[in-house]
């Protein structure tokens, strides 16, 4: 079974995800802003979701956590919990 290991920011509007992320384009510390942007519990950890198995997440953050390249910062993602940016380190 696939296993990934992801960040997230997650927070309510596409508008602050927006802004959450040209922050960090200008190389904002994404565990900071997890920290003091994200709605999600996994905040305490910088964003850090852990390892995990594909099929755990809803399908919109499993697709970018599976299929897109490591280690960038990629969204706004859309699912029903809000809107997220996500960061994969490493999957097998």
């Amino acid at each position: 079974m696939a296993k990934a290991c992801a960040y997230h920011i997650l927070v309510k509007s596409k508008e602050e995800c927006l802004a959450i992320k040209a922050k960090l384009d200008k190389g904002g510390d994404f565990n900071k802003l997890a920290k003091r942007y994200s709605t999600c519990p996994s905040k305490k950890r910088g964003g850090d979701l852990g390892e995990f198995q594909r099929g755990t997440m809803v399908k919109a953050f499993d697709d970018v956590v599976f299929k897109k390249p490591l280690l960038e910062v990629h969204g706004p993602v859309k699912t029903k919990f809000g809107y997220h940016l996500i960061k994969t380190v490493y999957r097998s």
